[in-house]
């Protein structure tokens, strides 16, 4: 593996392991000493400094060193990359896991939308972009980069679900009885039309905008 490679590596395991120990073991002590503001401001300069390390080892490792996955992989991808974002577009309403003061009463409700696939959508639409990015198989640089979202994603949503726990207690106990971590696909169709739309729009913008801000072409407009 070349020296390029090998910062990106270690970039990425700075980024998603500062992530995980900020936000969990060393939360606690941090907050008792730093408050929620100092500890926000401190998270918040770790968190761009070490995405800013990843996007430097990012630009400096090779673009062209796999083969890539050709045209099938290429649609099993764009396919993955839209279904991503209609989890994102239904992660949003109800969602008991976001810092809401409502947290409570939308735990108690009946899992609607997106929640009837997962109670983890936006960190599943995470982690189907990063798959859709290793099945592509374009470059080391991006398949690295795409395995360290998803641990980040898919590690990240079981340790909401145990701080969750601690914290919510026998609501996010009832929460997580009606819903489940790994996704119930069969329930995918029926989740609301809205959010196949909003997916279906932002899946075409974003991958549009992929060629002028990436130099690379994404989904339906490799094709135009």
């Amino acid at each position: 593996m070349s020296d390029a490679l090998v910062q990106l590596v270690a970039a990425n395991i700075a980024f998603v392991g500062t992530h995980f120990a900020m936000s969990h073991p060393l939360r606690g002590p941090l907050v008792g000493v730093l408050k929620e503001g100092g500890f926000s401001a401190v998270y918040s300069l770790v968190s761009v400094a070490t995405l800013f390390w990843v996007y430097l080892a990012y630009k400096a490792a090779p673009s062209d060193d796999l083969p890539g996955s050709g045209e099938i992989g290429w649609i099993v991808a764009s396919a993955l990359a839209l279904i991503a974002l209609v989890f994102w577009a239904g992660s949003f309403a109800g969602n008991p896991a976001m810092p809401t003061p409502k947290a409570a009463e939308q735990a108690r409700a009946k899992p609607k939308g997106m929640f009837r696939v997962t109670r983890h959508p936006m960190m599943w639409g995470f982690a189907l972009w990063a798959l859709s990015h290793i099945i592509l198989w374009a470059n080391l640089r991006s398949v690295i980069i795409a395995f360290a979202i998803g641990i980040l994603a898919l590690v990240g949503a079981k340790l909401q679900d145990r701080k969750k726990a601690a914290l919510m207690g026998d609501v996010w106990a009832e929460w997580s009885s009606r819903t489940s971590y790994w996704p119930c696909w069969g329930n995918i169709f029926s989740v609301g039309l809205i959010y196949w739309a909003i997916g279906l729009a932002a899946w075409l913008a974003l991958s549009w905008a992929h060629m002028p801000l990436g130099g690379i072409p994404a989904g339906i407009w490799r094709w135009f």
